[in-house]
């Protein structure tokens, strides 16, 4: 496939553009501890940077893919930083504008798993640049030139000027790029009704969502129930953490040959037109599980943006998170592409094998020390 073709939700080619993948969003300076425990003992940080559509820009941009990163930061040090960093793993970020007024955001969590009562994250982003974006000062020719748009509900909860900007990316309207949303549900930053999520993931074309998540916002419980929600997105992907994940697709040839959707009830069809994939993640030795849902994003776009199936775009996301899972920070190295392939087109025994710790995409281990066992 020519790398200035566009594709739709499905993989196909449908017209022309200039990048690969626009994702926009905030991106803040990232204070991680220098060892485990409460932020009141931790004598010391290291810096980084943290931002779900920056994640996904930046895991695009290693592995190969055109992709641009619009925002807003502040005219300061840490607005530095993050379009420095960012723009270090090949990423387009002239189009991030500075704030001459508002700080660059900046947060500080503990080392800890986030899924323990002991794990805390401060935000200090209200009234950050990023914030103030609003449908008045992105322009959407930064945004339509990519062959895939790609957002987030995080951006929906910075502020009303937010949501407006969110509203009208979402709008469906004749021409527009490919619109990926992930709908990231952070409850400690939504103040309105997350109802207004699923409003905007209607209006995408190819959605994501962690079953978990579902259930918090929307009392949906399982894939099915998900996309009878959200009938009208051409790509549903259900996120299920270690368990796997699940795409319902609108194209009839997609994900052929793939294994049934576990919450489907026996005997009973998916949704008109739907073919619906589940692939199980392989097993992996976690480090950190932040990031992983960015990673899992990026690795499922690089495969529709190469035209593969349902079942490999499944995979690839997989393993583009598991080489975030087993690493420290928000972002891993993804594996190399012929490694990927090669793993993604495992039988299906090998693939429920599959063993990935620390250090498996490294190139020096990309045919001998992967396990399948």
């Amino acid at each position: 496939m020519d790398a200035d073709d566009a594709v739709d939700a499905r993989g196909a080619v449908s017209a022309v553009d200039t990048v690969d993948v626009v994702c926009l969003g905030e991106s803040m300076v990232t204070f991680l501890p220098s060892r485990p425990g409460r932020l009141a003992d931790v004598p010391s940080f290291v810096r980084t940077i943290g931002g779900a559509e920056s994640n996904v820009a930046c895991a695009l941009a290693a592995a190969g893919h055109r992709a641009t990163w619009v925002s807003r930061v502040g005219a300061d040090g840490f607005g530095d930083h993050l379009i420095a960093a960012v723009a270090a793993y090949g990423v387009d970020t002239s189009a991030v504008q500075r704030d001459p007024v508002r700080p660059t955001g900046i947060y500080f969590r503990t080392a800890t798993d986030r899924a323990t009562e002991t794990h805390e994250v401060l935000y200090y982003r209200s009234g950050s640049a990023a914030s103030a974006m609003s449908p008045e000062n992105v322009p959407y020719e930064d945004l339509a030139r990519g062959r895939v748009l790609h957002l987030s509900g995080i951006t929906a909860a910075l502020s009303p000027h937010c949501l407006a900007l969110m509203r009208a990316l979402t709008a469906r309207r004749p021409g527009r790029p490919l619109v990926s949303f992930d709908v990231n549900h952070r409850p400690g930053l939504w103040r309105d009704d997350p109802s207004v999520l699923l409003d905007l993931a209607r209006g995408a074309d190819l959605v994501f969502v962690g079953e978990d998540e579902a259930e918090e916002a929307w009392g949906l419980c399982g894939a099915q129930a998900v996309r009878e929600a959200l009938p009208e997105p051409d790509v549903l992907v259900v996120k299920r953490g270690a368990r796997g994940a699940t795409v319902h697709a609108r194209s009839p040839e997609a994900g052929r040959g793939a294994g049934p959707d576990p919450d489907r009830p026996p005997g009973r069809s998916p949704d008109e037109g739907d073919t619906v994939t589940h692939v199980p993640a392989p097993r992996v030795d976690v480090v950190a599980p932040v990031g992983a849902g960015d990673a899992f994003a990026a690795g499922f776009l690089s495969a529709t943006l190469r035209g593969l199936g349902d079942k490999a775009r499944l995979r690839h996301g997989h393993l583009t998170a598991a080489a975030t899972l087993t690493v420290p920070g928000d972002l891993g190295t993804p594996p190399p592409v012929v490694l990927a392939d090669r793993l993604a087109a495992l039988e299906d025994d090998a693939w429920e094998r599959l063993h990935l710790g620390p250090g498996w995409t490294a190139a020096a281990q990309a045919t001998e020390e992967v396990r399948t066992s």
